[in-house]
C-alpha cells in the first residue's frame, strides 16, 4: 500500500470578455510554485500567499516565458499519472474552482493545435505507449465511460437511448457505481476523441453570470485500462486493471468533503468520523478518489478578476487543505500475479544468497536447485524436482503454519490436511461471550476484542442476536499492553447509551476483570473473558474448591436487578399477582360469554 498526499496544482486563466468589458484587474501573482493574491479592497495589506506542488501562470499569452501552455500541465501531471496507471494503481485527476475558471479548458481543451487538455493528451500518450510494445506475454485492452451529474441526476453522455436518470449503488468491495452505465470499447485514440466530442455535445449547457457557456454541471470521464499478462512458467493469465477517472468539478458539496478530509489528516481524529460523501451524487461516486484507493492530483482554477476575489480565495484555500489529504494506493493486481511475482523475486534472491555463500554447487547450469530424494518424496506428486519449485513449497508450507497459528489464536484448531477440528475459547485474546436465557444457547458466540480500539454496534464490530444488528450499543473497548506487558481492556459507554458491568450503569470507562458481566440495553448479556488473567486465577486457586453459584444468564440478571435496588422476591410476588389478575380477568369474561350463550340456546327451545 503506498501512502501519498493529493498533488494540487493551481492555474490561472487569461480575462474572459466579461471582465474585460468591466475594466477588470488582476489580483494573481505567481513565482514557481508559490501564488499571491491581492485583496482590491484593502491594497494596503499584505498578499495572501501560498504554496503548492504546481503553480501554473497562464494569464498571458504564449510569449511570455512564464506562460504554463496545456502540454506543460500535461507534462506535470498527466505523464505521472498515467505511468501510474501502468503500474497498476487507480488515478484520479480532478479539476475545481467557480464556475467558469476554466475547468473544462483544463481537462478537455480545444481540438485547436496545442489546445488539447489533459483528458485527450493522456488518452493519445496511453494508445502510443501501447503500440510501442513488443511483448508477446502481454496485451492491453481500453474501455471508457463518460457521466454526467446535473441536479443530482446522473447520465450517461455516450448511450443516446438513455433517457432517465441512472441510479447509483453500492458494491460491498468496489464501493459506489452507476448502474447500467455504458462503457465504449476503444482500440486507438481517435475513437475516444470522437467519444468525447459525442459526450461534450450531449452536455448540460446553461448560461450563468459567470459563463455564458459554462457546462453548469459535473462531468465524469472514465478509462478502464486493463493489462493482461501470460507467464510461460506457471501458465497462468493475470490482470492489472486501472481505472481513471478525470473530472471536472464545482464548490459546495466537494468543498466540505476536502475539509473534513484535511481535519481528519491534519490532526489526531480518528478515521471513522464522519465524512459527509453522501451529502452529493459527485462526492459519494468518486469517495475511493477522495482519500481512498487512488493516487490522485486536483488543478484548482482560478479567474484573475479582481471583481472575484472572494470566490478565487475561497478556492486557494481549499486548494491549500487539499495538501493534506492522504490517498492509501494499492495496485489492482490479479491475486495469481502477485504470487508469481513474489515467488520469482525469492527464487532470485536465494538464488543471490546460494551465490554469495560460495554454494554455487547446489543450482545446476540451467538454475535448477539440487535436491535430495528425501524432499521430493513429499512434493514430487505436484510438479517437477527443480529449484523453483522448492521455493514454492517451502513458500506455502510458512504460509501454512502461519495460518494455523493465527486461528489457534483466535480459537479454530485445524488437521493437518486443512480440515476444521473445533472451536474454542482463544488462548491470549480477550473477548466476549454471550450469555442466554437459555443455557444451549450460551457461549455460542465469541467477539474478539482486538488491539486499539473496538466500536461496538458500529463500524468496527456489529453484534448479531437472533439475527438482527445491535445498532443502539455503541459501545468503545480499548486494548493496551501496560507498562508490566499486560493486555488491559477498557470499556467506555458512548453519550446516551445504557450499559451495565456487574450490575451497575457505567457513565464513565471502566477496566474489566475476567468473568465481568456486561449488558448493553437490559438485554443483550455478555460476559468478558481474559485468557490470562483467567489462568492467574486459577494458578491462585489451584488448591481451593470452586464455591458459588455459575456465572450465566440468570446470575447476571439477578445481579441487574440487585444493583439497581430492585427486591427479586418482591418483584416475582408482584408478577405473580399480576398472572393471578390477568387469569381472573379471563376466567369472568370466559364464564360470562358461556352464560350468554346458554341463554340464547334456552330461548331458542
Amino acid at each position: 500500500m503506498a501512502s501519498s498526499s493529493v498533488k494540487v496544482a493551481v492555474r490561472v486563466r487569461p480575462f474572459n470578455s466579461r471582465e474585460m468589458n468591466r475594466g477588470a484587474k488582476c489580483v494573481i501573482q505567481m513565482q514557481d510554485k508559490s501564488t499571491c493574491i491581492i485583496n482590491p479592497k484593502q491594497p494596503k495589506e499584505a498578499p495572501k500567499n501560498f504554496t503548492f506542488d504546481y503553480s501554473y501562470w497562464s494569464h498571458s499569452s504564449e510569449e511570455d516565458p512564464s506562460f504554463a501552455s496545456q502540454r506543460k500541465v500535461y507534462q506535470d501531471i498527466g505523464e505521472e499519472m498515467l505511468l501510474h496507471a501502468f503500474e497498476g494503481y487507480n488515478v484520479c485527476i480532478f479539476a475545481y474552482g467557480q464556475t467558469g475558471a476554466g475547468k473544462s479548458y483544463t481537462m478537455m481543451g480545444k481540438q485547436d493545435p496545442g489546445q488539447q487538455g489533459i483528458i485527450p493528451q493522456m488518452c493519445e500518450d496511453l494508445f502510443r505507449q501501447t503500440a510501442d510494445n513488443t511483448d508477446p506475454d502481454l496485451s492491453f485492452s481500453v474501455e471508457v465511460s463518460y457521466m454526467e451529474i446535473y441536479c443530482e441526476r446522473v447520465r450517461d453522455l455516450l448511450n443516446p437511448k438513455s433517457r432517465g436518470a441512472l441510479r447509483v449503488r453500492e458494491h460491498p468491495i468496489m464501493g459506489p457505481y452507476v448502474e447500467d452505465l455504458s462503457k465504449m470499447a476503444v482500440t486507438n485514440y481517435s475513437d475516444i476523441a470522437d467519444l468525447m466530442d459525442t459526450g461534450n455535445k450531449a452536455r448540460t449547457v446553461a448560461a450563468t453570470n459567470m459563463n455564458e457557456t459554462s457546462s453548469r454541471s459535473h462531468a465524469v470521464f472514465t478509462i478502464l485500462f486493463t493489462q493482461r499478462r501470460h507467464d510461460n512458467m506457471t501458465s497462468l493469465d493475470t490482470e492489472k486493471v486501472c481505472e481513471g477517472a478525470n473530472i471536472n468539478k464545482s464548490l459546495t458539496t466537494l468543498g466540505k468533503v476536502i475539509s473534513a478530509l484535511a481535519d481528519m489528516h491534519g490532526s489526531k481524529k480518528r478515521r471513522s468520523d464522519f465524512i459527509p460523501y453522501r451529502d452529493s451524487v459527485l462526492t459519494w461516486l468518486l469517495r475511493e478518489n477522495l482519500g481512498g484507493n487512488s493516487r490522485t492530483a486536483m488543478i484548482a482554477a482560478l479567474s484573475p478578476a479582481d471583481i472575484n476575489y472572494e470566490e478565487i480565495l475561497s478556492t486557494l484555500r481549499y486548494a491549500d487543505r487539499a495538501k493534506q489529504i492522504k490517498c492509501n494506493a494499492v495496485i489492482n493486481e490479479d491475486p495469481n500475479a502477485r504470487l508469481v511475482r513474489e515467488l520469482k523475486e525469492e527464487v532470485n534472491r536465494l538464488k543471490e544468497l546460494l551465490l554469495s555463500q560460495g554454494l554455487s554447487n547446489l543450482i545446476t547450469a540451467s538454475g535448477k536447485y539440487t535436491h535430495t530424494h528425501s524432499f521430493w518424496e513429499r512434493c514430487n506428486k505436484f510438479c517437477t524436482p527443480g529449484f523453483e519449485c522448492v521455493v514454492v513449497f517451502l513458500k506455502t508450507d510458512s504460509i501454512r503454519q502461519e495460518r494455523e497459528a493465527l486461528l489457534a489464536e483466535m480459537g479454530v484448531s485445524v488437521k493437518e490436511d486443512g480440515g476444521t477440528v473445533g472451536v474454542f475459547s482463544p488462548k491470549r485474546t480477550p473477548h466476549l461471550v454471550n450469555l442466554n436465557e437459555d443455557p444451549l444457547m450460551s457461549e455460542c458466540l465469541i467477539y474478539y476484542i482486538k488491539d486499539g480500539v473496538t466500536r461496538v454496534g458500529q463500524e468496527d464490530v456489529d453484534i448479531r442476536l437472533s439475527g438482527q444488528f445491535i445498532k443502539e450499543l455503541h459501545c468503545v473497548f480499548c486494548s493496551e499492553v501496560n507498562e508490566n506487558n499486560e493486555v488491559v481492556v477498557t470499556l467506555e459507554p458512548l453519550v446516551g447509551a445504557e450499559t451495565y458491568v456487574n450490575g451497575k450503569r457505567i457513565t464513565d470507562g471502566v477496566v474489566l476483570k475476567q468473568g465481568n458481566r456486561i449488558v448493553m440495553g437490559k438485554n443483550h448479556v455478555f460476559r468478558f473473558n481474559h485468557p490470562e488473567q483467567a489462568r492467574l486465577e486459577r494458578e491462585r486457586s489451584a488448591t481451593q474448591e470452586q464455591q458459588g453459584e455459575p456465572v450465566d444468564w440468570s446470575y447476571a440478571q439477578k445481579e441487574l436487578l440487585e444493583k439497581q435496588g430492585i427486591d427479586i422476591k418482591q418483584e416475582m410476588e408482584k408478577r405473580l399477582q399480576d398472572l393471578e389478575s390477568q387469569y381472573r380477568k379471563e376466567k369472568e369474561e370466559a364464564d360470562q360469554i358461556l352464560e350468554q350463550q346458554r341463554l340464547v340456546r334456552k330461548d331458542a327451545v
